[in-house]
């Protein structure tokens, strides 16, 4: 198979970025899943239906007692409102998740936890979600991304030494971002390198966004080592807090939402991790952070889920209670709209949530696209749940004591963390269509005019190349689907119930034009196809609707077979089916949109509008702190008079006598010693 990074024409930045995307992302798995084949035209039956269930009717019990516990006490004791109001989640808390065993689940028995899977877990979360958003992000952080990494990389010693306290008493961190590290995992500024006695890693830099770093009792870092090959690669230490060079100098800052969790910036000046808190291996940090995040993008996903469930349920009743024009809202077309719609995208994201973690549960190979999307679909239609459910509600939606106004301001974090969801399309676009795009380059090469070729070169490869049986093979059904527009053959989807083949066979079209119109956008732009992120994201929405179409019709083929019946299946159903068509309009749009379009006139308008902003005087802007520009500390200082300060506690004194926490941030490391 051809290799993208020889394209020709592509430019050198494009290539270097395709070697970084391969690098980070690893070898492709044996056998390509669900999304990747939906690109190629297919359907992996065998994996999407029935809809994944992997846990055991056992542990469905257990999960259940749990639940019944949890909700009564999220119902009757959790401080929700005083969680957010006071930013801080009060450590009785903490402790109280930890007795009832919800911090330690998915942690074997054998190590203290209550040994549950990856769909029992999300359960959970999707509940506490549904009660408190702050408390939802702390229990996924240290679960997910905090010990997720000692559970699946963790040496038999340092699961016998930390899992233990990870399900019983220690909260973790996960320190992946820094000051200048967000979506862009790989580049790492903070450093590592062995000793020379060879005992130690000597750990220098800093960390930023570590969620529940001030409280936590271990938290991976990744750092940046150089390789005896020379080259730099990511990798993973585990440091304890009472290391000596660890300075916790934040322990948080006030925000917009999810104002009870708190992110740490750590500073690690000459820190001595021991070797053996290498977790994984040398130069495989990388491995370790993307393989958290497919836990990760589920837990969010079920927070999300369960604020949007608590939203939609509360502005339907508000729909059927309040009363205008001497008719109650829930009369009205307009608002009967939203209430359809967060109908169907509630029920649409839980079919999502819960396929994927039935993936996640059986070991299905390759998931990485799989978690991707779920992330993306549940976090944007979870935020256009909870904004319908504001608009119903109105202005008591916007009043504190509602919740409602609470569930906005920590719903819209989602679309951000855990792969901000610009990022997320281009992934499922560039990561999901990468092995066709590989098969098609071939044929191109071999059988298309090359203008950096002379007429005679260009003649004899295309004689030589189109006499070629095994070339032609290929070539010839390629070249009627990419310059003829004829179609492949349409996917066949034959194990549902009876009733919802209408609906498979809308599924079924929708993937073969989805592997069409993917083929016709590689013809179109060519190499500059990697630039054009509008054009990526479109076609990457478009997996995405047809993903969440999948999920949502197995689960509906599931709910069906067991002779589900009654109002809450009657809703789901009319929801499902009304999803189904919300998602066809969506997918068409966007293929539409690949030819008919407003780019042209998008990019002069943001290239004048970025040309008239470099004219306005930096001092007047917030600028990022490490940025690489001219205007680095040139910009404004925010004004945090008033603003909640956090301060780490060797710099408590100065926040009290009228500092901020920034003044400590802004002191050389040399001053803070």
């Amino acid at each position: 198979m051809a290799d993208l990074k020889n394209m020709k024409g592509i430019s050198e930045k494009d290539r270097e970025l395709l070697a970084e995307a391969e690098s980070l992302l690893g070898p492709e798995p044996s056998s390509m899943g669900i999304v990747k084949n939906y690109f190629w035209g297919r359907v992996r039956e065998d994996l999407l239906f029935p809809y994944p269930d992997a846990i055991s009717p056992e542990e469905t019990a257990r999960c259940d007692q749990l639940l019944a516990e949890l909700e009564e006490y999220l119902a009757h004791e959790h401080p929700s409102s005083q969680i957010d109001q006071e930013q801080e989640i009060p450590r009785w808390v903490i402790d109280r998740l930890f007795s009832m065993g919800v911090l330690g689940m998915t942690i074997p028995k054998d190590h203290g936890g209550l040994g549950m899977g990856i769909t029992s877990y999300n359960r959970v979360l999707e509940m506490i979600g549904s009660y408190c958003g702050s408390t939802a992000v702390v229990v996924s952080a240290h679960q997910s991304i905090g010990c997720k990494a000692v559970m699946l990389f963790g040496t038999d010693e340092q699961k016998e030494r930390w899992l233990p306290h990870l399900a019983q008493d220690w909260l973790s961190a996960f320190c992946l971002s820094e000051p200048n590290v967000g979506c862009d995992a790989g580049g790492q500024e903070t450093r590592c390198e062995l000793s020379e006695d060879g005992e130690h890693y000597i750990l220098n830099g800093e960390k930023k966004w570590a969620t529940s770093g001030a409280l936590s009792g271990l938290f991976t870092v990744m750092a940046k080592q150089k390789m005896a090959d020379g080259k730099d690669k990511i990798t993973a230490l585990v440091c304890t807090p009472d290391m000596d060079g660890i300075d916790i100098f934040s322990k948080n800052r006030s925000k917009c939402g999810i104002r009870g969790t708190w992110q740490a910036r750590i500073r690690f000046k000459d820190v001595r991790v021991p070797k053996a808190n290498l977790m994984h291996k040398e130069g495989k940090g990388l491995n370790v952070a993307l393989t958290c995040l497919n836990y990760g993008r589920c837990t969010l996903s079920a927070g999300m889920l369960g604020g949007a469930k608590r939203a939609m349920d509360q502005s339907t009743k508000w729909s059927q209670t309040r009363f205008q024009f001497k008719r109650p809202l829930s009369d009205f077309e307009l608002v009967r709209t939203r209430v359809a719609n967060m109908a169907a995208l509630t029920y649409a994201m839980e079919s999502v949530l819960y396929a994927t973690t039935g993936f996640l549960d059986r070991h299905d190979e390759d998931i990485m696209v799989e978690t991707a999307v779920c992330k993306t679909f549940c976090s944007e239609m979870g935020w256009r749940v909870v904004n319908d459910a504001m608009q119903i509600m109105g202005g008591e939606g916007y009043m504190t004591e509602n919740e409602v106004e609470r569930i906005f301001r920590d719903s819209r974090i989602n679309l951000i963390v855990e792969g901000a969801n610009e990022v997320m399309q281009t992934f499922v676009f560039g990561y999901g269509g990468k092995q066709l795009a590989e098969y098609m380059l071939p044929i191109k090469d071999a059988l298309l005019w090359d203008g950096d070729q002379s007429f005679g070169e260009n003649v004899s490869r295309l004689a030589k190349n189109g006499t070629n049986p095994k070339i032609m093979r290929v070539a010839a059904p390629l070249g009627l689907q990419i310059f003829l527009h004829v179609r492949g053959k349409t996917p066949k989807i034959k194990t549902l119930h009876p009733s919802l083949r209408p609906h498979a066979k809308r599924l079924a079209k929708q993937i073969r034009e989805l592997s069409h119109q993917f083929k016709q956008a590689s013809r179109m732009f060519e190499e500059k196809i990697l630039e054009r992120q509008a054009v990526q994201a479109r076609l990457g929405d478009a997996a995405i609707y047809i993903h969440a179409f999948a999920c949502t019709l197995g689960r509906l083929d599931k709910q069906l077979r067991q002779n589900a019946d009654g109002p809450e299946f009657e809703r789901d159903r009319a929801a499902a089916i009304h999803f189904f068509d919300i998602a066809v309009h969506e997918i068409e749009r966007r293929f539409g949109e690949v030819y008919h379009n407003t780019d042209d006139t998008m990019l002069k308008a943001a290239s004048s509008a970025l040309s008239y902003n470099e004219t306005l005087p930096a001092d007047r802007f917030v600028i990022p702190e490490r940025t690489p520009t001219d205007l680095r500390g040139k910009g404004r200082t925010p004004n945090q008079t008033g603003i909640k300060q956090f301060p780490g506690d060797a710099y408590a004194d100065e926040t009290s006598k009228g500092g901020t926490v920034e003044t400590a941030e802004r002191r050389s490391p040399d001053q803070q010693h």
